[in-house]
């Protein structure tokens, strides 16, 4: 068992974690499971795993902010397990950066091929890989959603918090205003530049010493943005 595949299911219905977790096991799966996105999350660091089965409507976090947080240090590939059969849904939970998305009610036939699909496609897994990022004087934990500068919590809001964090996780990196939008607002803001102008602003007021003269954020004239560490 300790060579098999790792699963982590989070699903807040006991009835369909429970049929989800057998017809994973009866593949030989290492499967683990949580009823929360904070439960969750604390799995995702401790167990490292190979595949997420991830549901949508949790009790204590939004399926898509649950996404987002999770891509800023994690490559591991998800599947959404959902109700929600809205195209809009579905779109929102893939540009977050889902990696496929399976409608409740399902089969255990189909569950199990998307399972196989998305292993097959599965980065090599990095067990360097820690939700802690460091820049300057700063650290974001990835998992309590925090940033620290020193000892001392940096207040910030959640859009601030989710662009400081798709930013400082590809450093050197520059990302167009697009994928920014995209990733942090969704896709019905593409094209809203201003949003992101406004939140770059208030972003280098907080952790940026000269705020004029950024040395974290910097601006890629007519494409967008690069975070340098």
């Amino acid at each position: 068992m300790g060579d098999a595949e790792r699963i982590l299911v989070i699903e807040d219905d006991h009835h369909i974690r429970e049929f989800i977790v057998s017809a994973l096991e009866s593949e030989e799966y290492q499967v683990i499971s949580a009823g929360t996105a904070a439960t969750g999350a604390s799995y995702a660091v401790k167990h490292l795993p190979h595949l997420l089965l991830l549901d949508l409507g949790l009790p204590d976090q939004d399926g898509v902010e649950f996404i987002r947080d999770f891509r800023g240090w994690s490559t591991t590939p998800i599947l959404i397990i959902s109700a929600r059969t809205q195209e809009s849904e579905k779109v929102a939970a893939l540009d977050a950066g889902a990696d496929d998305y399976l409608t409740k009610p399902f089969g255990v036939s189909e569950l199990l091929a998307r399972v196989r699909a998305l292993l097959r496609r599965a980065p090599v897994q990095k067990t360097e890989d820690i939700p802690l990022i460091r820049f300057g004087d700063y650290s974001i934990d990835c998992v309590t959603r925090t940033v620290m500068r020193h000892d001392v919590p940096l207040r910030l809001s959640q859009i601030e918090y989710r662009l400081l964090l798709v930013m400082a996780a590809n450093p050197g990196r520059v990302m167009t205003r697009r994928q920014l939008l995209i990733q942090v607002w969704g896709s019905q803001a593409a094209g809203n530049d201003e949003y992101l102008r406004v939140y770059v602003g208030h972003l280098r007021q907080k952790i940026e010493a000269t705020p004029a003269q950024p040395r974290h954020i910097l601006t890629e004239v007519g494409v967008g943005y690069r975070f340098e560490p």
